[in-house]
């Protein structure tokens, strides 16, 4: 495979350009195509067979695109599996990382939130790795329903966000959190907003900068990773991309970015 192929990046919707952020820092003479499939975002609320249905149109474009890796930028679309993810296209994917040694290496009470969509809680895949690794770990999950429509519709400051952003951070610091992991990758453009609900003696962990690890690892493995040149990144996003646009602007420097919007 050449090296000079593009890593391919998708998630529902803009959540994982949080995810993107991170491995054009890890990586940066690689050339990344994201897909963001803003057109059907949530998918936190829809169901498993739907989800891989949406996930096997997205790595079917990808392949015409001619990856030579697959990041999963979405705990939702991770949680599947990558066997499912993969699809049997010959790329390997990559899914986000669950967090589990940062936030073990930061818990100090052993009381650890997760904040995440209803599907990821549901499936309690992190709750499952987190106490493999430490069985004396409590997890407590909350379904972050309200925070992705707010997010794709660019409702930073609004009284609804921040009314939701205390009503979930409420859940969890009843349960005498002292760490929560962010398992949605939507919600690091609310991180500040979180940590202020939240207060100083609560860290919030982002597995995004473990996953782009996992990610270069896999990379320099098959002897794929780009160490000269020019990287760069190609942004599609199936609906609105003005609007993806004006997102994407919180997280990335848009001068290193192309947007398009395709159709599945």
């Amino acid at each position: 495979m050449d090296k000079d192929r593009p890593i391919g990046v998708i998630d529902s919707g803009v959540g994982g350009l949080s995810v993107l952020r991170a491995l054009q820092k890890t990586l940066p003479h690689e050339r990344f195509l994201y897909l963001g499939d803003t057109a059907r975002a949530p998918y936190g609320t829809r169901t498993r067979e739907i989800i891989t249905a949406f996930v096997a149109q997205m790595t079917d474009w990808l392949e015409q695109n001619h990856i030579k890796q697959l990041v999963a930028a979405c705990n939702t679309i991770t949680v599947l599996g990558t066997d499912v993810i993969r699809g049997g296209h010959p790329f390997p994917v990559i899914g986000m990382s669950k967090g589990t040694e940062p936030v073990l290496k930061s818990t100090r009470n052993k009381r650890i939130g997760l904040m995440a969509t209803d599907f990821t809680v549901g499936t309690g895949a992190h709750r499952r790795e987190i106490r493999a690794a430490d069985p004396a770990v409590e997890v407590f999950g909350v379904g972050c329903t309200k925070f992705v429509p707010l997010i794709e519709g660019n409702r930073f400051g609004s009284p609804e966000l921040q009314a939701a952003i205390g009503e979930y951070a409420a859940v969890l610091k009843a349960k005498e959190v002292d760490t929560v992991i962010l398992g949605c990758t939507h919600y690091p453009f609310v991180r500040e907003s979180l940590q202020e609900a939240f207060g100083p003696g609560v860290a919030i962990i982002d597995p995004a900068e473990a996953t782009a690890l996992q990610a270069k690892a896999d990379l320099e493995t098959r002897g794929l990773l780009r160490t000269e040149g020019q990287g760069g990144c190609t942004i599609c996003f199936t609906g609105d991309v003005e609007l993806g646009k004006l997102l994407a602007g919180r997280m990335l420097d848009l001068t290193t970015c192309e947007f398009r919007q395709v159709k599945l």
